[in-house]
């Protein structure tokens, strides 16, 4: 059977360098990368106390945590993962789904000698949060879920098939020439479209960064992967959420995006749920609404 245009694309470049950028959190913060399962995993960790893993989503990479990395330093070690094929994390042969994505973050993590987390995820990442809390429930002591929603679970269809998300199917070859050398328009109409005021998301420089982080070799592609796995991923969420997960979770996210559908998503993997959602407030709660989504994070990760 021939591999289509975009695997083969794909499968090139799993061997290019992970061409490194400096990951700056400040002070008693430091980036290394761990070999796992046929990828590096760049990972920057420090402060002290129980874990937490912080998992980015699309058009960000781990830097998005750093003002609540720098937040939670002095209670808790704070471990920000680039997931596989994005950032500073080298570009895989295979496995760009989220339950794999969940196994190699969580080995990396287990490699640094660290067992029992607390695992936050925004967008994509979120799904992997999950994946990690599902697949490791004796590990996983805390989950937060930011603003996206869950492949499988009741709720999602609606969500993976309306037409303001036609990016979940936007990959291969084709879509690759036509987004190469345009790559801000493209991620700006993220940055803009799903924040409730574009005037205060991403700020410019951050956008710079991004723009330039996937605009290097094979990462355009590696990020779409994630997309193309969601059919796969809603088969492994089904199969996975008729085990309910035993502990706290919180779901956190805006009004104007998926705040309140994924808090009722939540509620159906967990009988111990929180839901938060912030008034007037887009997919980008980290950006567009810091104070109050790292204040809801700290005290649910604090709470005994």
């Amino acid at each position: 059977m021939r591999k289509p245009l975009f695997l083969l694309f794909l499968l090139s470049l799993c061997a290019a360098p992970a061409q490194a950028y400096v990951v700056d959190f400040g002070s008693g913060f430091h980036t290394q990368q761990v070999a796992v399962d046929g990828v590096r995993v760049s990972l920057t960790r420090g402060g002290r106390g129980p874990v937490v893993v912080l998992l980015h989503g699309y058009t960000e990479d781990a830097r998005m945590w750093k003002p609540l990395a720098r937040r939670l330093r002095a209670n808790f070690t704070v471990i920000a993962p680039d997931l596989p094929g994005i950032g500073n994390s080298t570009i895989p042969s295979g496995g760009l789904d989220m339950v794999t994505a969940a196994r190699r973050i969580r080995d990396a993590v287990h490699a640094l000698g660290y067992e029992k987390v607390m695992v936050v995820g925004h967008d994509i990442g979120l799904m992997v949060a999950y994946a990690y809390a599902a697949l490791y429930p004796r590990e996983v002591t805390r989950l937060t879920l930011m603003d996206a929603f869950l492949p499988g679970v009741e709720g999602w269809q609606p969500i993976y098939d309306a037409p303001t998300f036609w990016h979940f199917r936007f990959y291969g070859s084709t879509p690759l020439a036509l987004v190469a050398g345009r790559e801000a328009i493209y991620f700006d109409y993220f940055w803009n479209s799903f924040a409730a005021d574009p005037a205060h998301c991403l700020p410019d420089a951050d956008r710079r960064n991004y723009i330039k982080a996937y605009s290097r070799p094979g990462r355009m592609a590696a990020g779409w992967a994630y997309f193309a796995s969601f059919p796969k991923t809603a088969v492994d969420f089904a199969r996975l959420a008729q085990t309910k997960l035993a502990i706290p979770v919180l779901s956190i996210g805006g009004d104007k995006s998926l705040g309140v559908a994924l808090g009722e998503q939540a509620k159906l993997i967990s009988n111990r749920t929180t839901v938060v959602v912030l008034d007037d407030t887009g997919h980008w709660l980290m950006e567009e609404r810091p104070n109050e989504t790292m204040a809801a994070i700290a005290r649910f990760l604090e709470a005994r």
